[in-house]
C-alpha cells in the first residue's frame, strides 16, 4: 500500500474566514476555527484594528456573533474610534451580533501569590460568551491583562490557562500582544502557545510610512510567507496579496481596440487582446497620455468601465486636456463608466499604491485600467522595488482579466528601446512613440515594438494629434528619405503638382490622338468620295465603250448582212449585246 485511501486521510484544519480584503487569501482561508491566533506588533502597528474587523465582517458577512474585550479602551472610545473606520458597532451590538466589554485592571487590586489565578475572568468571559452566543473573541491586549504581576512563572503558567480556556469553549479567539525586544511578544510565550501568529509593523524609510504584516506561524496549514502590506483607511484594513499569485491567469483570445482605427491595423486589424498589459512608452509630450485616454474612452463607448491612475494631473486638468483632442472624458465619469484616482507617488510608500489601487479595482470593477505614468513610482522606491511591485501589479490585473495600459516615460537620450523600470519583458504589447527631427522640425513618430500572439505592422507611422484625435499617417519614403511634418506635406504636395501636371499632359496627348482620329476620318470620307467618283466615271466609260463596241459590231454585221443576205442572223446577235451591255452609273 504506497498512500493513504481517502476514507483515512486527514481532513483539512477547518477555518474561519476574515472577511478581511487580501488576508484570507494569504492565509488560504482565514483564522484556525476553534483555536487562538496571536496577533503581535508595536504601538500604532494596527493590531486593535485588524482584531475589530474580524468579528465586524464576522457579524456582517457570515452571522457570526463576537465578543471584544478591551483591557485598555472604554466601550464608549471604541465605538467613537472605529466609526471613522466605517464600522458601526452600535448597530451590532443592538442586532445582538457584537458584545463590547470592558475590564479594567489596576494594579493595586490583584495580589501576586502562588495561587493567583484567572478565575474570575473566566467567569466573566464565560457570561459574555454565552449572553450573545459567540463564535468569535477578541482579547485586546494581553500585556495590560498581566502587567500587575512580576513573577515571571506565574504569568507565563497564567497565559497557559487561557489559551486552552478560549480553545476549550470553541471559540476562534484573537489576542493581541505588543512586540518584544528580541521575542514576537513581550513575554515571549504567547507565539508558542498559538496556533496562529502573524506580526505587524509599521516602518519609515526615506519619511515615508509603510505598514506590512508576516505570517509567522501557522499549525496544520500553508500560508504566505513573505511581508505583505496593508492599508487601513475609512474602510478599515485591507492586504496586498499580490504576490502571491502565480502565472495562473487564463489567455482571452478576444480583441479590444485601443480607439485609433490605424492602431488597431498595425496590431493586426483587430487590437489588443482582453486582460493583456501594453506598454507605452516615450519621451515628455510625445503623446503617450492622448493614447491612454481614446483606450478609456474606447472601453467606455463599449459601455465597460475603465479605472485611470494619474501620478502627474488631477482629474479635472486631464478631462480638460482630452477635450482639446475631441474626447469628452467628463460624460463618461458622470455616467459613472469612468473613475480618475489621482495622487502623487511621493503621498505613501510604493506598497501603499499598490494596495489602494487594489481596493480601488476591487471596488470599482473595472474592464480597463490605464497607470500614467509607472516611471513616477521611481521616486519612493528602487529599481528592484518597483519592478518587482509592477510585476505583482501586472499579476494582479491578469488574474481579474484586465486589459491594463501602462505609460512609460523615457527620459532623453536614453535608449528608446528600454525602460526605466525594467519592466517590458512582463508586458504582451509594447508601443514605442519617438519624436522624429526632419528638416529643422520636430514630429512625432509610433511603431509597435513587440505583440504577443498576433501579427502586427513593422512599420513607423507619424503620430498626429489635431482636434479630432489621434491619427496615424504613413510616413513618406523616397529618394530623399524619410520625411514627416512640413517636409512630408511640402514633398507630397510637390508629388501632387507633378502627378496634376502629368495628369494634364496626358489630357492633352488624348486631346491630340482624338483630333488627329477626326481629321484621319474626315481624310478618309474624302478619298472615299473621290474613289466612288472615279469608279463611277471609270464603269460610265467602261458601258460607253462597250456600247460604241456593240455599235461597231452591229455595223460590221450589217455589212456582211448586205453583203451575204442573212438580216436574221445579224438581228438576232444585235438583240444579245443589247442583253450583255451595263446600264451607265448615275451620280448619287
Amino acid at each position: 500500500m504506497t498512500g493513504m485511501s481517502d476514507a483515512t486521510a486527514p481532513a483539512a484544519l477547518p477555518k474561519v474566514p476574515t472577511g478581511i480584503q487580501g488576508f484570507d487569501e494569504i492565509t488560504e482561508g482565514g483564522l484556525p476555527k476553534g483555536r487562538v491566533s496571536l496577533v503581535a506588533g508595536a504601538a500604532g502597528s494596527g493590531k486593535t484594528v485588524l482584531a475589530m474587523g474580524f468579528l465586524v465582517n464576522g457579524a456582517e458577512k457570515f452571522n457570526e456573533p463576537g465578543l471584544f474585550v478591551s483591557f485598555e479602551e472604554t466601550s464608549r472610545d471604541l465605538e467613537t474610534n472605529f466609526a471613522s473606520q466605517g464600522f458601526d458597532l452600535r448597530r451590532l451590538q443592538k442586532k445582538g451580533l457584537l458584545a463590547l466589554d470592558h475590564i479594567h485592571v489596576e494594579r493595586n487590586e490583584f495580589e501576586e501569590t502562588g495561587d493567583y489565578d484567572l478565575e474570575g475572568l473566566f467567569v466573566r468571559l464565560g457570561a459574555d460568551i454565552d449572553a450573545i452566543k459567540a463564535k468569535r473573541v477578541v482579547l485586546d491586549t494581553i500585556e495590560v491583562l498581566f502587567s500587575a504581576f512580576t513573577n515571571e512563572v506565574i504569568v507565563r503558567s497564567e497565559i497557559k490557562r487561557l489559551f486552552q480556556w478560549l480553545a476549550d469553549k470553541g471559540v476562534t479567539a484573537i489576542v493581541t500582544g505588543e512586540s518584544g525586544e528580541k521575542t514576537i511578544s513581550r513575554h515571549g510565550l504567547e507565539e508558542y502557545v498559538a496556533d496562529f501568529v502573524v506580526v505587524l509593523t509599521h516602518v519609515v524609510n526615506d519619511e515615508t510610512a509603510t505598514r506590512r504584516l508576516r505570517i509567522v506561524k501557522y499549525r496544520g496549514s500553508s500560508h504566505g510567507t513573505n511581508e505583505f502590506s496593508f492599508l487601513i483607511d475609512r474602510r478599515g484594513i485591507s492586504v496586498l496579496p499580490i504576490s502571491s499569485l502565480g502565472l495562473r491567469h487564463v489567455a482571452s483570445s478576444k480583441r479590444l481596440s485601443t480607439g485609433i482605427a490605424r492602431l488597431d491595423e498595425m496590431l493586426g486589424g483587430k487590437g489588443v487582446y482582453r486582460g493583456s498589459s501594453v506598454l507605452v512608452s516615450g519621451t515628455a509630450g510625445t503623446g503617450k497620455s492622448s493614447i491612454a485616454a481614446h483606450f478609456v474612452d474606447a472601453a467606455c463607448r463599449r459601455g465597460e468601465k475603465a479605472l485611470y491612475f494619474a501620478f502627474e494631473e488631477s482629474p479635472a486638468q486631464i478631462v480638460r486636456n482630452m477635450a482639446s483632442i475631441g474626447l469628452d472624458l467628463d460624460q463618461w465619469q458622470k455616467k459613472g463608466l469612468l473613475r480618475i484616482h489621482s495622487e502623487r507617488p511621493q503621498n505613501t510608500g510604493l506598497e501603499m499604491h499598490l494596495v489602494r489601487m487594489n481596493r480601488e479595482i476591487e471596488e470599482f470593477s473595472p474592464s480597463v485600467t490605464v497607470v500614467d505614468p509607472i516611471t513616477n513610482l521611481t521616486s519612493i522606491g528602487t529599481f528592484s522595488s518597483v519592478r518587482s511591485a509592477l510585476t505583482r501589479m501586472i499579476d494582479a490585473m491578469k488574474s481579474r482579466q484586465i486589459t491594463a495600459l501602462f505609460a512609460s516615460l523615457t527620459e532623453g537620450g536614453a535608449d528608446p528601446e528600454a525602460t526605466d523600470v525594467g519592466v517590458s519583458s512582463l508586458m504582451d504589447t509594447w508601443i514605442l512613440l519617438r519624436n522624429l527631427e526632419v528638416g529643422g522640425e520636430r514630429t512625432r513618430g509610433l511603431y509597435v515594438l513587440k505583440a504577443r500572439g498576433m501579427a502586427h505592422s513593422n512599420q513607423i507611422r507619424e503620430f498626429v494629434l489635431s482636434s479630432s484625435g489621434v491619427g496615424l499617417l504613413d510616413i513618406y519614403g523616397g529618394a530623399d528619405g524619410f520625411l514627416t511634418g512640413a517636409a512630408r506635406s511640402a514633398k507630397e504636395a510637390e508629388e501632387r503638382a507633378d502627378a496634376l501636371r502629368l495628369a494634364r499632359s496626358i489630357q492633352e496627348t488624348e486631346h491630340e490622338v482624338a483630333r488627329k482620329r477626326k481629321v484621319m476620318a474626315a481624310e478618309i470620307e474624302r478619298l472615299k468620295a473621290e474613289y466612288e467618283a472615279e469608279i463611277e466615271s471609270l464603269e460610265n466609260a467602261i458601258v460607253e465603250q462597250r456600247m460604241r463596241q456593240d455599235a461597231l459590231v452591229a455595223g460590221t454585221a450589217a455589212v456582211r448582212a448586205a453583203r451575204g443576205g442573212r438580216n436574221t442572223d445579224v438581228k438576232a446577235r444585235t438583240t444579245e449585246a443589247a442583253k450583255r451591255r451595263p446600264k451607265p452609273r448615275s451620280r448619287p
